[in-house]
């Protein structure tokens, strides 16, 4: 409220200085409503209609008023109700017909429609906003270059018209729309409506299913709020976030919502904080919080509802049916029903939604199906609307689980695997236009349903070698598709640069001030908001590769020659393995699952402890006792008397490709397997990928990174096994001179600590005399080295992504071209690695028992008659398994 009985003077005077303040307050109100503080907005406006004289007849009170109320209906409607500012939305209508001036009577009227169109968008009725604007943006721009024109306004209106055209899914509209927005924007110096337009620009990137272009997008609109406006940055945070979720980024999208919630509650933005928990539903659903999921969109959906946004309540009780139907089809408990999400697909497809009513029909079906309800199923099924070209990638993936979920039922064998063939290459086309590891990695969470039905059904009916032969295929199409693409030159980008230098920077003073003693919280938290940037910027400086066929087995079997292969695989509850050995392939159930993911837990756990140089001799004989328990346990689970026959495998060298906790699993450590040579790799495919990289030229490069006891330092000893290579240590070790001396080596070999960050793997690292070098960094070499060792800790480790997708520090030199990578899957001590790499080095160059000092110095003449890469490694680790905890990625 407002004083006005202070105003003095004569009744003329008195109202020419209510009209002052009045326009003073319109203005502030609009501006405040223009950053993003509707609530604030909405109180200086409501304070300018009352310092308005009343009946007053004054043209300029009049027009002052219609201002008012237009400004008033849009903020009330954002922060109360959509009906409370249809209503002063109409009381303004009926005032312009008191205008006497013809064209500024036809710009109120602009107005004024403009208002009620963008009313109408806010509350999901996109058809009749676009009605609205049909006849409202021509008559704006008949007065444009008058005196009654306002661009400001009619690039509004270009700019909302566009938005309705992309909810309505129609891009090539849309662009236009946003391109005449920019062209005004930029002729009358509207920076913020550019934001807003290339905001929207990002939007119809989406449409069109380009989540880098998206993204570049959002991240610059998200500086240019952050400048000049920073309460809209909230707004960019969910259309981001929304980004994230169609490339199965829910951790990175969780924590962008997580920012913008709170500020979205301070600002009291009723229609973006119900978006904004409905989204955050969607990150909660994908990462399996049902619970938070329910709750989020309850709350969404009261709140929609207290606005009088029927589409957006509806699309808020869509998000808590998902939540419900994949809280039954776990076995919980929920109020879903076939009944009730066909009744919500019918309302969805009543006011337009019609990828919406989709999705919830095909909801409809998975809840009858869980009731074994069939025939109600198939019915349903038929009444899912067609979903449009633009539909996003997990509504195609959940109409390809339906269809084969239904022919499941019906034991229509071809049918379902036909489905999910054709559902795996729709994902598969998504999947390459991925800028970065993680995004790549991250989109498999959409075909991870759909890929386990097919593997499943073949594995339950296998029986003949071409059964076995059969579900290899369809492990190669299901798992680890990260590992297939060539990756592209990336783009320079010298901002990603610039914060890759300081997460190095700011990371080292972490480091320095905990050895210190000192405070760390605020320079974590700085590490934290430089990794989430290096991310969001690694997305989309390109797309990440040109993607490569999956190996056929045929394929594999031809390339593995006299070795053997076993694909783990668990799908289900059990655990199987398919061995390739001699020309055959074979299949064999190996039990529980989760037993042996258990015992390969706790071998990691006993090996970590086992790790340091300077362990007592009494705690190094209980653990190492119960790491040979567990090594046992899981030697016998995986070839003991019903595992795989030991026979099979008949001395040959061996390529393992893992599953979800045995990529943890040192291979050589099994007594099966010590002293055989074992190459892992993520898939068959990337194996044979790795396996064809032909021989390159290049030099050999040695590198000491900073704080390693020179006493156990392997060095000295691979300077006399390779004299002619370049060596950086001590103030030469820096990130840029590895880089730069990496870049097309044929063999480096790094001796420094490293780290495994399980939570985010491409900010794994390795410590050189300037900081950290990051997986991101060596992931984006324009010719990586062919032969890469790793001295370091746990640096084979992989953080496993939905979907089965290892990623880590060493899996990002072998997807980004590496042909052989060695690490540790362990902690491993400074003696134990030197002593290992040593032995390695040697045996790797020469097969003889001659004096070091004279041998070749020609690198590849060396390897011509020394030891194969794996065949080295599995010796030198043989002689102390557990404190050598070594594997070879790649092909050896």
């Amino acid at each position: 409220m407002i004083a006005t009985a202070n105003l003095r003077g004569t009744d003329d005077e008195n109202v020419a200085e209510r009209i002052a303040l009045a326009a003073d307050l319109l203005r502030r109100g609009v501006d405040s409503n223009n950053l993003g503080g509707s609530a604030e907005g909405t109180k200086l406006l409501r304070d300018a209609l009352l310092a308005l004289p009343v009946g007053s007849g004054e043209q300029e009170a009049v027009v002052l008023r219609i201002r008012v109320l237009q400004g008033l209906a849009y903020a009330e409607a954002e922060t109360g109700s959509v009906a409370d500012g249809l209503v002063h939305l109409a009381t303004a209508s009926d005032l312009v017909s008191a205008v006497a001036e013809a064209p500024r009577r036809a710009a109120l009227r602009g107005l004024v429609d403009h208002q009620h169109a963008l009313i109408l968008l806010r509350a999901g009725d996109t058809t009749a906003a676009l009605e609205v604007y049909a006849g409202a943006i021509p008559a704006l721009e008949r007065l444009d270059g008058t005196d009654a024109g306002d661009p400001e306004l009619l690039a509004k209106a270009y700019l909302n018209r566009g938005l309705a055209h992309i909810e309505l899914g129609k891009p090539g509209q849309a662009e236009q729309d946003m391109q005449r927005c920019m062209e005004l924007a930029s002729e009358h110096g509207i920076y913020r409506l550019t934001a807003k337009a290339q905001g929207n620009l990002g939007e119809i990137a989406l449409l069109a299913g380009d989540i880098p272009g998206a993204l570049a997008h959002f991240e610059a609109v998200e500086r240019m709020f952050t400048d000049f406006a920073p309460r809209l940055v909230p707004r960019t945070k969910i259309d981001q976030a929304k980004c994230l979720l169609i490339a199965g980024l829910a951790d990175e999208a969780a924590r962008h919502l997580d920012e913008a919630l709170p500020a979205l509650r301070e600002q009291r933005l009723g229609q973006d904080l119900g978006e904004a928990e409905v989204a955050r539903a969607g990150a909660a659903l994908m990462l399996g919080d049902f619970a938070l999921a329910k709750r989020l969109t309850g709350s969404a959906h009261r709140r929609f509802v207290r606005r009088g946004n029927s589409a957006w309540a509806e699309l808020a009780a869509l998000a808590r049916m998902r939540a419900e139907t994949a809280s039954a089809l776990t076995g919980g408990t929920g109020a879903a029903s076939p009944d009730k999400a066909a009744a919500l697909a019918r309302r969805l497809h009543g006011i337009g939604l019609t990828d919406e009513a989709a999705m919830a029909m095909m909801l409809a079906v998975r809840l009858a199906l869980r009731r074994r309800s069939v025939d109600t199923a198939e019915a349903l099924l038929d009444q899912v609307p067609p979903l449009r070209k633009i539909a996003p990638i997990d509504h195609k993936m959940l109409l390809r689980l339906c269809r084969a979920e239904v022919a499941l039922a019906r034991g229509q064998t071809r049918k379902v695997l036909a489905q999910a063939r054709a559902g795996l290459t729709e994902l598969g086309a998504a999947r390459d236009r991925m800028g970065g590891l993680d995004l790549v990695c991250g989109t498999a969470v959409h075909g991870q349903e759909l890929g386990r039905v097919a593997v499943n059904l073949v594995l339950e009916s296998a029986r003949t070698e071409a059964d076995a032969r059969r579900l290899l295929s369809w492990h190669e199409r299901t798992r680890a598709q990260v590992y297939r693409y060539e990756p592209l030159p990336a783009i320079d980008d010298p901002e990603l640069a610039s914060r890759v230098t300081e997460l190095r920077a700011v990371t080292r003073a972490v480091q320095q001030a905990k050895l210190e003693r000192r405070p760390t919280a605020h320079l974590e938290r700085r590490v934290t908001g430089l990794q989430r940037e290096v991310s969001r910027l690694g997305w989309h400086t390109s797309h990440w590769g040109k993607p490569r066929p999956v190996s056929a087995p045929e394929e594999i079997i031809e390339r593995l020659g006299d070795r053997a292969l076993i694909s783990f695989a668990g799908p289900g509850e059990d655990l199987a393995a398919i061995v390739v050995s001699g020309g055959h392939t074979r299949l064999f159930r190996l039990g529980r699952r989760e037993q042996a993911l258990e015992v390969a837990r706790q071998l990691h756990a006993d090996l970590d402890a086992l790790a340091p140089d300077d362990l007592i001799e009494p705690l190094v004989n209980a653990v190492s006792q119960s790491a040979l328990h567990r090594i046992a346990t899981l030697n016998e689970y995986l070839f003991g008397d019903n595992g795989i026959p030991m026979d099979l495998l008949d001395g040959r060298e061996l390529v393992v490709v893992p599953f979800g906790g045995l990529y943890s699993v040192p291979w050589e450590s099994l007594p099966a397997l010590r002293g055989r040579a074992v190459s892992v790799a993520p898939s068959a495919t990337a194996w044979v990928g790795a396996a064809e990289l032909p021989p390159t030229d290049g030099r050999v490069v040695l590198v000491s990174g900073p704080d390693l006891p020179e006493s156990v330092s392997e060095l000295e000893h691979l300077r006399s096994v390779y004299p002619d290579a370049i060596v950086l240590d001590g103030e030469r070790a820096t990130t840029e001179a590895v880089l730069k001396a990496m870049d097309g080596a044929k063999l480096v070999h790094i001796a420094a600590h490293g780290t495994h960050e399980p939570s985010n793997a491409m900010f794994s690292r390795l410590e050189l005399v300037d900081g950290g070098l990051l997986a991101h960094e060596v992931a984006r070499l324009p010719t990586p080295p062919e032969h890469i060792v790793l001295a370091a800790c746990e640096l084979a480790l992989s953080h496993i992504r939905p979907g089965d997708e290892p990623l880590g520090f060493g899996g990002a030199m072998l997807a980004s071209g590496s042909r052989t990578v060695v690490a540790a899957v362990n902690r491993v001590g400074h003696r134990s690695a030197a002593l290992t790499m040593t032995d390695y080095h040697r045996r790797l160059v020469s097969s003889s028992a001659q004096d070091l000092a004279e041998a070749m110095t020609d690198y590849h003449r060396r390897i011509a008659s020394g030891t194969r890469p794996a065949r080295a490694l599995a010796e030198a680790t043989a002689t102390d398994p557990l404190r050598r905890p070594f594997i070879l990625l790649g092909a050896g």
